[in-house]
């Protein structure tokens, strides 16, 4: 099993340096970065109750596309799936759980990088970001690590449970809906109140509140439900999330691996050419 986390680190930070060395991939790391960013420049200088519109947007687009970790996730069990990666990693003494190391750590790289990518530029061009507090960078740091925790095992059940490339693009809508209602691009104090429960219920709401927190001044927190950033809360939801994808993302995909074989594969392959035809 050693031996097998050890491929499975070789073989995350190979495709984490794949993906910076890559034309199409290293495209992909600038591409929305910069596009948020251009909104940032449009938005700088509106203000929303004496805080500046820019300096909202920074943390909660953050929180937001550490949240959708788990979407990376998912796709990428799905297409290594369809191509028969994963069924090549299940013929390997422990090859599924270093293909799951690999992942994790490939996708967290690569998450990270994006990140950096929009951060950097974003302090300079907005201002009213107080990251220059002591707490704020630990706080981040801790934040994030603890959003990965919550959402890369609800990505890798999903992962395991929609079986073909064109769930992962039924799943998009479902995701950009919660979005929507996560008080990322907006107050969610704007929205009913129904909705602002719904989107308690899932971590992208929890992860823009907690870098919402951590980069904003004191201020800000009059747009937040009960003004109030609500610490407990959020490490309660999200470590709650975490716990839950620990416990059962093991047992999804250890009855998904048992699956695979390649008469399945054949079969998804010829599904895939009938629907190219």
């Amino acid at each position: 099993m050693r031996r097998a986390l050890r491929a499975g680190r070789s073989r995350g930070l190979i495709e984490l340096r794949q993906s910076v060395t890559n034309g199409g991939d290293l495209f992909n790391h600038f591409f929305w970065p910069m596009l948020m960013l251009v909104a940032l420049w449009f938005l700088r200088d509106h203000n929303v109750g004496g805080v500046w519109l820019g300096a909202m947007l920074v943390p909660s687009i953050l929180g937001m596309n550490a949240a959708m970790a788990m979407v990376s996730m998912s796709q990428h069990l799905t297409a290594d799936r369809e191509d028969g990666t994963l069924l090549r990693a299940r013929a390997t003494p422990h090859g599924v759980p270093g293909y799951l190391a690999g992942k994790l750590i490939s996708i967290s790289g690569s998450l990270l990088l994006d990140l950096a990518i929009f951060l950097i530029p974003a302090l300079f061009l907005v201002h009213g970001v107080a990251a220059g507090r002591p707490a704020a960078w630990p706080a981040l740091v801790a934040l994030l690590a603890l959003g990965l925790l919550a959402t890369l095992p609800a990505g890798a059940v999903l992962g395991s449970v929609i079986t073909s490339a064109r769930g992962q693009g039924v799943l998009t809508l479902p995701i950009l809906a919660v979005i929507a209602i996560s008080g990322i691009f907006y107050p969610i104090t704007a929205l009913p109140g129904w909705l602002q429960g719904v989107a308690q219920a899932f971590p992208v709401y929890w992860m823009g509140l907690g870098m919402r927190s951590a980069l904003l001044p004191s201020e800000a927190v009059v747009a937040e439900i009960g003004q109030s950033w609500r610490h407990l809360e959020t490490v309660g939801v999200l470590g709650a999330w975490a716990v839950a994808g620990l416990l059962l993302a093991p047992l999804v995909l250890r009855r998904m691996a048992r699956r695979e074989s390649g008469s399945a594969l054949a079969h998804r392959r010829d599904r895939a050419m009938q629907r190219s035809r």
